[in-house]
């Protein structure tokens, strides 16, 4: 059993910086990529940010530059600093695990098997 469980987010203005973060706990053999996800309503869910085991790191083109994930695999923990935040980064914002050993560059969420409750990011104009 793996929970995973978000904190951070809220209500910010545009230009705004927000942070959040995701803590993996349970029966962990090896976390293989940690990512952050994002669904606005009506959307579906897209990539934000991932990072590997080995620190690697995608982002999506949309926040690239704005957005940095990092990780404390000591910690089982990845961080989501957002900067420069646009009305059009209002979603709700999931934290993935996987320990899928073919995760490759975390891009695709169906490579992780755990997810967070999902924490709002609601940016204002």
């Amino acid at each position: 059993q793996v929970q995973v469980v978000e904190s951070g987010g809220g209500l910010v203005q545009a230009g705004g910086s927000l942070s959040v973060s995701c803590a993996a706990s349970g029966s962990i053999f090896v976390i293989t990529a940690m990512g952050w996800f994002r669904q606005a309503p009506g959307n579906q869910r897209e990539l934000v940010a991932a990072i590997t085991s080995v620190g690697s790191t995608s982002y999506a083109d949309s926040v690239q530059g704005r957005f940095t994930i990092t990780r404390d695999n000591a910690k089982n923990t990845a961080y989501l600093q957002m900067n420069s935040l646009k009305p059009e980064d209002t979603a709700v914002y999931y934290c993935g695990v996987s320990t899928d050993l073919w995760v490759g560059a975390g891009k695709d969420a169906d490579k992780y098997g755990y997810w967070g409750q999902g924490t709002q990011v609601t940016v204002s104009s």
